[in-house]
C-alpha cells in the first residue's frame, strides 16, 4: 500500500537528523548513543514479548545484537586498551549470548540480565563525559 506524505516526510526527516547527528557526534557521544540504543531495543523487545508479539521481539533483539557486534566490540581498542578492552570485550560477548538464547527461548529473564549489565556501564560513560576517548581504549 502507499504511505502518507506526511509519513514519509516525519521519516526522511528523522532519518536525516539521526544521520546528522552522528556525523557530529565525538567517539564518546557515538558510544553513549550506541548504549542508549541498545537499552531501548532490549526494552522494546521486552515490551513485545509480553503482549506476545514475538515477530517484533526478534527484530529488536536482532538490532540490540547488531548494536554489539558490529560497533561496540569493534571499536575496542584491543591491542592497547589492555584489561578494560578485554573486560568489555568479554562483557559485549557475554550479552549477545544473552540476547541470542532470549530470542530463541523467548527469555524475559535473559533480557532483564542484559539490561542489568548494560544500564551501569551506560551510565558510568555518560557521567565520564567527553573525557572517556582518553581514558577507554577506543579504536579509530
Amino acid at each position: 500500500m502507499f504511505t502518507s506524505v506526511s509519513s514519509r516526510s516525519a521519516a526522511a526527516y528523522q532519518r536525516v537528523s539521526i544521520e546528522t547527528a552522528v556525523s557530529e557526534a565525538s567517539p564518546h557521544q557515538l558510544v553513549n548513543m550506541l548504549l542508549e540504543g541498545l537499552l531501548r531495543n532490549i526494552g522494546s523487545a521486552r515490551a513485545a514479548l509480553k503482549r506476545g508479539d514475538i515477530a517484533t521481539k526478534g527484530v529488536q533483539i536482532n538490532k540490540a545484537v547488531r548494536i554489539i557486534d558490529e560497533a561496540l566490540k569493534p571499536a575496542l581498542d584491543l591491542a592497547k586498551g589492555g584489561d578494560i578492552a578485554a573486560n568489555l570485550n568479554g562483557l559485549y560477548g557475554y550479552c549477545s549470548l544473552r540476547l541470542t538464547e532470549a530470542n530463541l527461548r523467548n527469555d524475559d529473564a535473559a533480557l532483564a540480565d542484559v539490561i542489568r549489565v548494560i544500564e551501569p556501564l551506560a551510565d558510568g560513560w555518560k557521567r565520564m563525559g567527553e573525557s572517556a576517548p582518553a581514558v577507554l581504549p577506543l579504536s579509530h
